[in-house]
């Protein structure tokens, strides 16, 4: 029986993107808006208007816009006669988000709009939501009718973080808040959900009883990138772990939904991280985390300084710059199966992926055949490019015996163009109301709770982060992490 999922249709909206003038705007934004116009998913009547502190004209503000769409979109794909029509949309107003009478000139600016949906989109500092909340609020355009998309992280821990989303909650009802999380965003991550949910071959083995461990890692080759001061007041755990790597186990290992309507789906979801166990004694934390921070070495382009050596950098920090952890989730359905989380710097090469290995062939007919038989494993690989893999063993062709090897099946979409930019997706689901990849405020502080208590227990630790040379996969630590307990990490 096909059950009815809920419809989500856009409707003429306008756009508010506060910070139009920073990096989020420049790189991702304002592409992802250009690729959704120019592919007519934005409906007719749109608005986009931008406000910064900068003082300039509208003119100088579109001048700007085309020149990071020439750089930032994708190959090929900026188009001048598309560019006329999109920038017929944009528009711009300076707003200082302390100023009352800022917002009530952007109300003026925005007097003609009727009915239309506002989406207002907060690509500040999180310390700015609560002012441009009440701003708005101030002025009318707070009510039944808006939106408010609103990046993670949000807060440096649980309590911070509750401070920031009852700030936005007392203007804004939680139906109206979107936080997002761009690696939600990425067509692999929602295809893990098909998947699992729309092969009878997976989910029957999805579970303790098939599946060994499951590993994420998100490793990235770049250092602090002259950020030095806000990495070091985020470091790896509340930069990857808290806000991406969380959101990517509990889609792994969530229940199947009852349906995909967006409460049912992070529902789910919140369960797996309720159910992840509890890291807070000491004796625990060390024996299934490691951190690490990064000193000088080399990368395929060279010799690269430590991170105590980065420019703007204080020589006492403790902030760490990867995470290995061993995390298990308490239910009947998980019960024994570790999940490898790992993410790090200047580590060799960028990727991130899902790695599902699952368990050995009860009895190995081939053992006297002199051919090693591997687990399977699902790889779904999230970046530099998107795909997902299934790693199975077969019979080479000849007359020398059972010959095995390892065969890749790639169950990728034959759509062979390049994987869209994660913020369309979310945008475009933003301008039709549908949250289902956006993260709820339970979602948030359940993480930030199990983060928090590790990080509790790093501050009482006396050694500090381990060091490792830039160019290496972290720590020799993080190796023994999975090797004691009988796995390797998958390179």
């Amino acid at each position: 029986m096909t059950v009815a999922q809920p419809q989500f249709l856009a409707q003429p909206s306008d756009i508010c993107l506060f910070g139009a003038t920073g990096d989020l705007a420049g790189r991702k934004l304002y592409p992802a808006l250009y690729c959704l116009f120019r592919d007519q998913h934005l409906p007719a009547g749109c608005r986009i208007l931008g406000l910064a502190r900068s003082k300039m004209s509208r003119d100088e503000f579109v001048g700007q816009i085309r020149e990071k769409l020439r750089e930032h979109a994708p190959e090929g794909e900026f188009e001048d006669s598309v560019w006329v029509d999109f920038s017929a949309m944009l528009d711009y107003q300076p707003l200082d988000v302390h100023s009352t009478e800022s917002f009530q000139n952007m109300a003026s600016h925005l007097n003609d709009r009727g009915e239309r949906p506002l989406i207002h989109y907060l690509s500040t500092s999180p310390s700015l939501y609560g002012d441009i909340c009440r701003g708005l609020e101030s002025v009318g355009l707070a009510g039944a009718q808006a939106r408010v998309v609103i990046e993670k992280p949000i807060g440096t821990d649980l309590e911070s973080s509750r401070v920031i989303n009852s700030a936005v909650d007392a203007v804004f009802p939680e139906s109206s808040i979107y936080r997002i999380d761009h690696y939600l965003g990425k067509e692999t991550v929602q295809n893990l959900l098909a998947l699992r949910f729309a092969n009878g071959i997976f989910e029957p083995r999805w579970n303790s009883a098939g599946i060994d461990n499951v590993q994420i890692t998100v490793a990235e080759t770049v250092g602090v990138e002259g950020r030095w001061s806000y990495y070091d007041d985020s470091g790896a755990m509340r930069d990857m772990v808290q806000n991406h790597i969380l959101q990517l186990l509990s889609l792994v290992a969530m229940e199947a939904p009852a349906s995909l309507d967006p409460d049912a789906v992070r529902d789910e979801k919140v369960k797996v991280l309720r159910a992840l166990r509890p890291l807070s004694e000491r004796a625990d934390i060390d024996a299934n985390t490691v951190r690490g921070q990064y000193r000088a070495g080399a990368l395929g382009t060279g010799p690269v300084p430590g991170y105590l050596e980065e420019e703007g950098c204080n020589p006492e920090s403790s902030t760490e710059t990867f995470v290995a952890i061993r995390a298990e989730i308490n239910n009947w359905r998980w019960s024994g199966v570790p999940f490898y989380l790992r993410t790090g710097k200047r580590m060799p090469s960028r990727y991130s992926e899902i790695s599902v290995q699952f368990r050995d062939v009860p009895h190995n007919l081939f053992a006297g055949e002199n051919t090693d038989v591997q687990a399977n494993r699902l790889i779904i690989r999230l970046q530099p490019q998107e795909g997902i893999q299934l790693q199975m063993m077969y019979k080479v062709r000849g007359l020398d015996g059972m010959q095995l090897r390892k065969a890749e099946l790639n169950l990728s979409t034959e759509d062979l163009r390049p994987p869209r930019n994660a913020y369309e997706r979310l945008l475009l689901d933003a301008v039709r109301g549908n949250q289902t990849l956006f993260v709820r405020r339970d979602e948030v502080e359940v993480a930030w709770k199990w983060v928090d208590q590790i990080m509790q227990g790093w501050e009482s630790d006396p050694e500090g982060p381990k060091p490792y040379n830039a160019g290496t996969y972290g720590p020799t630590a993080a190796i023994a992490l999975t090797e004691k307990h009988g796995h390797s990490w998958n390179e």
